[in-house]
């Protein structure tokens, strides 16, 4: 691979579609998270871009990729901002809509001296992202080696993607993100690589994940329900993914983490961005795990994702 020293490198190889959210993240941190109705002090402020997509958007972008995007920001300061810094990473964005009648998307965050996060998420645009948007920007489906859906845009949206996607012979990533219970059946068999924590591949297999081996059974009970692949995200236990006839566990890569809010989106977008480019799974799951790991050492969504060159060094 050759080394990506700006987002604007003109050798980057593979196209990424992101069909997802874009959210203004506002954060604060505090030693440790609020108790139901406690009010604590917190220790600082910051407003950050962020939302699934546009950080998945991101990554893919600094990990090597062409990316673009489909979605949707009020037509507000926060809207602006997000739609320039994605600009900023040469991210295609013809396909982000401004409703002018709508916020644009944002998620409340607070994040404590353990790294740990709890977030609140009011959707605003990202709610107005239909399926419409899809049979409009079709061109942008037909452009991409792999599309990425996450699910804080609206569920039929994120289905008429990932059909569209394979209409189209792409291929799909799904990051189950937030789920609430399993996905209907008719969804799945729609998707290459299903990428869930270990939180989330619970909910969708009914299957509690409390370590590796929990996975690697709620990975087969995934498989069973129709998904082709299946990577389960396990934080700093690092991986188990279940590709073709293959189980594998990834260990994690030990770092001093000082915040995790976009660890899981980083490995999505680096993973998507290797795939698209023809890299091995293999050689794809690795560069997303050193990429997440070099982003949980930095404060932040979209600022604690490392550029191309950057994991390159870690390898």
């Amino acid at each position: 691979m050759n080394a990506v020293n700006s987002n604007k490198d003109e050798h980057k190889a593979g196209h990424v579609l992101i069909v997802g959210s874009l959210n203004m993240d506002l954060v604060g941190r505090a030693p440790r998270l609020p108790k139901p109705g406690e009010t604590l002090s917190g220790t600082s402020f910051a407003t950050i871009a962020g939302g699934k997509g546009g950080n998945q958007a991101v990554a893919a972008a600094r990990l090597g990729a062409h990316v673009a995007m489909i979605g949707a920001t009020g037509a507000d300061s926060y809207g602006a901002a997000l739609r320039a810094g994605l600009a900023d990473e040469g991210i295609n964005c013809s396909g982000i809509t401004t409703r002018a009648n709508t916020p644009t998307g944002v998620a409340m965050i607070i994040v404590d001296d353990a790294s740990q996060n709890a977030i609140l998420i009011v959707p605003g645009a990202n709610g107005e992202v239909t399926p419409a948007a899809i049979k409009q920007h079709e061109a942008l489906v037909a452009t991409a080696d792999v599309v990425v859906c996450q699910l804080e845009v609206p569920h039929d949206t994120v289905l008429a993607a990932l059909q569209t996607a394979r209409r189209l012979g792409k291929v799909t990533i799904l990051n189950p993100a937030p789920v609430s219970e399993p996905l209907l059946a008719s969804w799945l068999p729609e998707v290459d690589y299903l990428i869930p924590n270990e939180i989330e591949a619970a909910t969708l297999s009914g299957i509690a994940v409390d370590s590796p081996q929990d996975a690697c059974i709620a990975a087969q009970r995934l498989r069973a329900l129709g998904a082709r692949n299946v990577l389960i995200t396990l934080g700093a236990r690092g991986l188990v993914a279940l590709t073709g006839e293959d189980m594998a566990h990834y260990p994690g890569t030990p770092v001093k983490a000082i915040d995790t809010t976009a660890a899981g989106d980083t490995f999505t977008g680096g993973f998507a961005a290797a795939l698209a480019r023809g890299a091995s799974v293999h050689d794809a799951i690795l560069l997303g795990q050193r990429a997440a790991a070099i982003s949980v050492t930095r404060a932040g969504a979209q600022p604690s994702i490392p550029y191309l060159h950057e994991v390159e060094q870690t390898a």
